[in-house]
């Protein structure tokens, strides 16, 4: 029962975060309204939770949502576009590998209790761009210190979501942007009972596909390819309104928050303060990229700068979304870094370990 009411107290703070961001303006209120609310009330220690089942309502909704935006043109768009998407993956994997390398290097004999062995498992996880919860999972069988990897992803994820909508909300000033696109399939077509329903069984089979094969975050991933099959083929039965998205950033927005616990800011305060640090490089490094590769393509830069950010897959389509800066290929760059991510990750540490030690032998006399 207390879990029940810790849940209810911390939705009625996160829906009040969020109308008050709405009433000033910010951007992407229903997620950076819950997630500032929650993470400074769970750092103060007040008892705040949230709950699983509403996290995977809110993938599923959102994967629904941003997966109506694939109409056939912009398919059509992405695939003339798939070099530049392996491209953007190739740079991630090497700049998160140059990320860890100067974490390992600028802890490594520092961290109390923190051995060598330990830390360069922990470094190369903590510095791989993309799917977070998998990073900690595969850092645990490799030695690694899961806190540290836990707590490094924590706070980027923090920093990038807070910094990447303001960002964008002044590069839109700057560019006076209006959009970038609005798919014709999801702004068009409305919403009925019988057509949201058949929208609902069609994604939510799609999630339950991916949970049953294993898949990572299948709640997001199954809803969001199914929407892309039924917005690419115009057989879509309805789109998903407007209140149930909102809802569905709120629920996200107190998941991230709630990681923020009093312990957190006693997890190697020199750690933390290195990945912030890091952060920062990471984004300033990603937007050069982006730039780059706006040019080349003739992308907006808002829409590459949200596609290659070193945040979450989720929360950087719903950024996308709110402030609509090109939701499709925002989205596209995202879930296959991701894919990449979890496919390479591990054996580009292998060939990290060995690049590693080959370079400590040859410096030896």
């Amino acid at each position: 029962m207390h879990s029940a009411k810790a849940k209810l107290l911390t939705l009625l703070l996160a829906w009040a975060a969020a109308e008050i961001c709405r009433r000033m303006h910010m951007p992407v209120p229903w997620m950076l309204g819950p997630l500032l609310a929650t993470a400074l009330a769970t750092l103060a220690g007040l008892p705040t939770c949230s709950s699983l089942r509403l996290r995977n309502g809110g993938q599923w909704v959102m994967g629904a949502s941003l997966g109506l935006y694939f109409t056939p043109a912009i398919v059509t768009q992405l695939v003339n576009l798939w070099w530049a998407v392996l491209a953007a993956v190739a740079w991630s994997l090497a700049l998160g590998m140059v990320y860890a390398d100067w974490l390992y290097r600028s802890c490594a004999g520092r961290l109390r209790g923190v051995p060598d062995e330990s830390l360069r498992p922990s470094a190369y996880f903590a510095g791989a761009i993309g799917a977070a919860s998998e990073m900690t999972l595969l850092a645990e069988k490799e030695g690694a210190r899961t806190d540290l990897v836990a707590a490094s992803h924590s706070l980027r994820m923090l920093i990038v979501v807070l910094v990447m909508p303001f960002g964008m909300l002044l590069a839109k000033s700057w560019w006076s942007l209006e959009a970038v696109d609005v798919a014709p399939q999801a702004s068009a077509m409305s919403f009925t009972v019988a057509g949201g329903a058949w929208l609902a069984l069609f994604t939510v089979a799609g999630g339950l596909t991916l949970k049953l094969l294993r898949l990572p975050n299948p709640w997001f991933l199954g809803p969001l390819l199914v929407a892309i099959g039924l917005a690419a083929s115009e057989t879509a039965p309805a789109t998903v309104p407007t209140l149930l998205s909102n809802t569905a950033q709120l629920v996200i927005g107190v998941s991230l928050g709630v990681r923020f616990s009093p312990q957190f800011l006693h997890t190697a305060p020199r750690w933390l303060a290195h990945v912030a640090l890091g952060t920062l490089g990471l984004i300033a490094a990603c937007a050069a990229f982006a730039a780059f590769l706006a040019w080349v393509t003739g992308l907006h830069p808002a829409t590459a700068i949200l596609g290659t950010a070193p945040g979450g897959m989720t929360e950087m389509s719903i950024t996308a979304k709110a402030l609509q800066l090109g939701v499709p290929v925002v989205t596209a760059l995202q879930v296959t870094r991701l894919v990449a991510v979890l496919i390479l990750v591990r054996p580009a540490y292998h060939l990290w370990g060995i690049h590693r030690r080959d370079g400590a032998h040859s410096r030896q006399p």
